[in-house]
């Protein structure tokens, strides 16, 4: 299903809503009138039958009036009552559908990332296999296409690893073996992992030593690559991310700055949704899936921690992760 198939059955749905909606509320309306209509000609026949000499006549005709009077209430009630349920029901058949193709999209936005995200790191490599194969290289070359083979297997390894924990966290996954962490020698280590496999990149460290949280050591250290490769991905090679930990009497702060493209504000509530990825996935040329910040947000809410987003100066994005102490 495409973007524009998407969109198309979204505008019918609504649609369908709006005119289904204009029918209930008009046959309640048409329907209030009839009984009302009904209820005056009723009081009127019953007035009509009084004989106006009697001695009684107003004090009967009072009575007609309040009975008149309170079926007008009780109608007006019982249509107010029907129009909210109607309403309520309306909005949230009409939000459950828009979700439904919303998500819909998304996951086939993910389908179309995720089959080049697997087929580029498996053509590369099988590339440079056959090459190392088939001919005599310098040393050199033969180094650089060696790394270059471990960079998208590694590349391949890590998006496999964040399919796999997302289905895992739909699934319940819950972190009970928490154990004792050293933050710092957790995200140094990651910090010259990256600096390794990105030479050319300016990856910058400033860590303070010997903070500790209580974790999964796992999602942790999957918590800071995604945030990591997030800002490699959406900053100009020219630019610096700079990881930086610190801890106060309240949280530790483990933030992730770049000098990228930055968020947009309408972006920023969105970006941490499953399959969220802002754009059209048919133009966009950044690498991706949509998967990395969602596990980030999902891994912190199993660490009873938050993370956010906000506009680093003069240019790009700071991701920071709060871990309560």
């Amino acid at each position: 299903m495409s973007v524009f198939s998407a969109k198309k059955k979204l505008v019918f749905a609504t649609v369908v809503y709006w005119v289904l909606l204009t029918y209930i509320i008009t046959a309640l309306v048409w329907w209030f009138i009839a009984l009302q209509n009904q209820n005056t000609l009723m009081a009127n026949m019953r007035l009509a039958e009084i004989n106006k000499d009697d001695p009684a006549y107003l004090q009967k005709a009072a009575v007609i009036e309040d009975s008149k009077a309170r079926k007008t209430a009780q109608y007006i009630g019982e249509g107010a009552t029907f129009f909210a349920l109607i309403l309520l029901g309306a909005v949230f058949v009409f939000n459950a559908v828009r979700k439904q193709i919303k998500l819909s999209q998304q996951q086939q936005n993910f389908m179309m990332a995720i089959t080049h995200e697997l087929k580029t790191p498996i053509a590369v490599t099988k590339l440079n296999l056959e090459t190392l194969q088939r001919r005599q290289l310098q040393e050199d070359t033969h180094q650089k296409l060696i790394k270059n083979t471990l960079q998208e297997t590694n590349r391949l390894n890590s998006l496999c690893n964040n399919i796999l924990l997302a289905s895992q966290l739909e699934a319940g996954l819950n972190t009970t073996s928490q154990q004792d962490i050293n933050l710092s020698e957790l995200v140094e280590s990651s910090v010259k992992d990256f600096a390794i496999r990105f030479t050319d990149r300016q990856i910058i460290g400033n860590i303070d030593e010997a903070i500790y949280i209580n974790g999964e050591e796992i999602l942790i250290e999957m918590l800071v690559n995604n945030l990591i490769e997030n800002a490699l991905k959406y900053s100009p090679k020219t630019g610096a991310v700079t990881i930086s930990i610190k801890e106060n009497t309240d949280a530790v702060l483990l933030q992730v700055s770049d000098e990228g493209i930055g968020i947009a504000d309408v972006d920023k509530k969105r970006i941490f949704e499953k399959f969220y990825r802002a754009g059209d996935e048919n133009v966009r040329t950044t690498k991706g899936t949509g998967l990395g910040l969602y596990l980030c947000k999902k891994i912190m809410q199993g660490h009873r921690g938050t993370i956010s987003v906000t506009n680093n100066q003069p240019q790009g994005s700071i991701f920071t992760a709060s871990f309560n102490v």
